[in-house]
């Protein structure tokens, strides 16, 4: 009865260390700037473009499976998440991949 107890423990004390760190390592992801969720819920779809100052585009990874568009406003510094099939969001896209590629 004693020894079945002390594997129960074990194993218990076990199962909490992997939790723990785990955690460790998934805030110390964060703490990194890696994501680990999708960021856009809602996007916008309405032209917006003299209102934004710069555009991340970040490609669809193991944590979230669309691409997001997020555009940073000039006056507000707010982020917005753009739809990516918006037609004047894909010709910003287009805008921003052709002057990359001059460079």
């Amino acid at each position: 009865m004693a020894s079945s107890r002390v594997i129960v423990t074990s194993i218990v004390v076990f199962l909490a260390f992997l939790a723990v760190s785990e955690g460790i390592s998934l805030r110390g992801l964060k703490s990194l700037g890696v994501e680990l969720h999708c960021r856009c819920i809602q996007t916008e779809s309405k032209p917006i473009g003299r209102h934004i100052e710069k555009v991340e585009l970040i490609p669809a990874n193991s944590h979230c499976e669309e691409t997001e568009i997020i555009a940073t406003l000039k006056k507000t510094g707010k982020e917005v998440c753009l739809d990516p099939e918006a037609p004047w969001v894909k010709k910003v896209i287009q805008r921003i991949m052709s002057s990359s590629s001059r460079r």
